[in-house]
């Protein structure tokens, strides 16, 4: 009978995670749209000699390399934009809803890098990468020796 007592408790204590939950697997979601949208860039490469420049080249009206709900720009509460860069290409990942289906922002590009941006503006490749709490220092130069002494 004393886990009757205890149960308000673990509600409480659960509740705030079960309320997370939803967006962190929408972004879970998305960071695996973003590998096989790395997996099929690479694919389309091999086979056209170039990146693909839209989703939709991507997608069962083009290469059928990709999912519909992809090839469409939006899937699972995230909003893909995909761009021809001069060096091959780039994707923006954001949130269709900031806060209810995500709370980072997503860039990656032909390097297949993952930067992660901890706020509602756009990711870019100055972000952190996937798994990094902060950007890694830049290489300081190399410490001087002391002058000798006269």
């Amino acid at each position: 009978m004393i886990w009757i007592r205890l149960l308000p408790v673990v509600v409480v204590l659960a509740l705030p995670s079960a309320i997370r939950s939803p967006g962190r697997s929408y972004e879970m979601s998305a960071v695996k749209a973003i590998s096989m949208t790395h997996t099929a860039e690479t694919l389309y490469y091999s086979q056209y000699g170039h990146y693909a420049t839209t989703l939709g080249q991507l997608g069962p009206q083009g290469a059928d390399l990709i999912d519909r709900d992809l090839a469409s720009g939006e899937k699972g509460g995230f909003k893909f934009v995909l761009q021809q860069t001069q060096t091959g290409y780039a994707l923006a990942v954001n949130p269709v809803t900031f806060g209810a289906s995500g709370t980072h922002t997503y860039f990656s590009d032909q390097s297949m890098t993952i930067h992660r941006h901890a706020g509602q503006e756009p990711a870019t490749a100055n972000d952190p990468l996937l798994g990094e709490s902060k950007q890694p220092q830049q290489q300081q130069s190399a410490p001087t020796a002391p002058a000798p002494a006269q």
